[in-house]
């Protein structure tokens, strides 16, 4: 498979690196904040973060998920505000994250910091089919917390 990856700034590879896989073994690749300066995190504040890069996804069987970075989160309260970012197939804008301080204390963001991890994963496009009823298993309708802490 083949992720095209274009530059949309001119420091992509040089003073910004190209998105890269930290490990051999590693899920998702490292993408890092493309900012012309520190951007300051204020606690419990939101911004948007460019990354520099546009990709092309290899069809629309893909889709690529954006993830917070674990060291960041667990050393630093940092997240993504949305969760997980989805990037469609037919998206050809700057990947952007989206970020949040969920701790007490701001945080900064220096250019070229790695601040999340791309992961291109299939996707399935099932036949949506109305139903009434759906097949009874042992969990039901159980939801938070019904098979155990």
């Amino acid at each position: 498979m083949i992720l095209k990856i274009k530059p949309v700034s001119p420091k992509i590879g040089g003073e910004i690196p190209f998105p890269f896989y930290a490990s051999d073994g590693a899920a998702a690749m490292d993408l890092c904040a493309c900012t012309d300066a520190p951007v300051e995190l204020a606690p419990r504040a939101l911004v948007r973060i460019p990354t520099g890069i546009a990709i092309e996804l290899p069809g629309k069987e893909y889709m690529a998920l954006l993830f917070a970075r674990s060291g960041l989160g667990a050393k630093h309260g940092i997240a993504l505000s949305n969760g997980v970012g989805v990037i469609d197939s037919d998206y050809r804008g700057e990947v952007q994250v989206a970020m949040t301080n969920l701790s007490d204390t701001p945080y900064t963001i220096q250019p070229g910091d790695r601040i999340a991890q791309l992961a291109v994963v299939p996707v399935a496009h099932p036949s949506l089919v109305l139903s009434h009823t759906l097949e009874e298993t042992n969990r039901g309708v159980g939801g938070f917390g019904s098979t155990g802490a």
